[in-house]
């Protein structure tokens, strides 16, 4: 396993993390989310396999609570990190964002009840609330730092301008962000502006939401009840272009000798020294998958080959409520 760095004087972390998304709610990307004990193997599977960032959140339905057994007895393997801010039951009901200091600590307390632990290692904030300035939010977060319950700040979804702002209140360590060979939108303005504060990106969705794992050929391949059957790239005509993408994707990976997810996978981390990305699976095949994209190597030629064949995908990102809680 490889390691990075978060932030300047953040934790050091496994070069790929684990997302906790689909084990922790049905209905996202799997028809069913797996019971808390198959949860727990796969998470402890990942920090057997060497991965050290365990990443969830307060609305992953029961994921704090799994990721918290999982990592009895061995907390000092584990880099934890939750997200607070949404104050619906789940993404994709009735988004509001609550970034309110009451707020902020009150989601910190029950994150560390549910995770049983002591301290968050890297707390972000899910989303930025239009009515709270992001100063007040940060000030609030910092304050948790100062007495113990959270390591490290962190946001999510946000410009570099808040981020330059967050950074003035308190140290982030990390931002996180959808970013993939499809979905390219922090290299215009974010990406430069974490490097030049030395703030790691956390990169969810590097497969493309399933797209770049080159497994996906349709919307029979979806549960009836699958989050992704409303979300724009999965729609008609972006469908079809978005899926012939993944075939060019699915070309590049054999001409490497390696999956399209590996593929995808190891582009993030060939490409920059300071992403992370944070693949999630209810799939132990996929989780070794995953981990192994650390020892898939990619000369510079083959960076630039792929930067200019890899297509953009199509659509929307989300819905368009959804969409309006992203600063762009």
């Amino acid at each position: 396993m490889e390691y990075r760095t978060l932030g300047r004087n953040g934790p050091r972390v496994s070069a790929v993390g684990f997302g906790s998304m689909s084990v922790g709610i049905s209905d996202i990307y799997t028809s069913s989310a797996p019971d808390d004990d198959a949860a727990v193997a796969l998470i402890r599977a990942a920090l057997d396999l060497g991965v050290t960032m365990v990443d969830t959140a307060d609305v992953y339905g029961r994921a704090e609570v799994q990721v918290g057994k999982a990592i009895q007895g061995r907390r000092d393997q584990v880099i934890v990190a939750t997200k607070f801010g949404f104050t619906n039951a789940k993404p994709g009901e009735n988004e509001h964002i609550d970034g309110s200091p009451r707020h902020v600590r009150e989601a910190c307390d029950a994150s560390l009840r549910r995770l049983g632990v002591e301290r968050i290692d890297l707390y972000y904030l899910h989303r930025v609330d239009p009515t709270v300035a992001i100063e007040e939010t940060v000030g609030a977060m910092a304050e948790l730092v100062g007495q113990g319950k959270v390591g490290h700040l962190g946001l999510s979804e946000v410009t570099a301008a808040t981020v330059r702002r967050a950074h003035a209140v308190h140290p982030i360590a990390a931002i996180q962000s959808e970013y993939s060979l499809f979905t390219r939108d922090p290299e215009a303005a974010l990406l430069p502006a974490l490097s030049e504060l030395q703030i790691a990106l956390v990169a969810y969705s590097p497969l493309g939401r399933g797209l770049l794992a080159g497994r996906f050929r349709g919307l029979d391949d979806l549960s009836p009840n699958d989050w992704r059957r409303n979300n724009p790239r999965f729609q008609g005509e972006n469908l079809e272009k978005n899926l012939a993408a993944a075939a060019q994707v699915r070309e590049m990976a054999a001409k490497k000798e390696c999956t399209p997810a590996q593929l995808a996978l190891a582009w993030l981390l060939r490409r920059h020294d300071n992403v992370v990305p944070i693949p999630g699976t209810s799939s132990r095949a996929r989780l070794e998958e995953n981990v192994a994209a650390v020892d898939v190597q990619l000369t510079p030629e083959e960076l630039e080959r792929f930067d200019r064949m890899a297509p953009r995908a199509v659509g929307a990102r989300y819905h368009q409520a959804a969409m309006a809680l992203v600063e762009e």
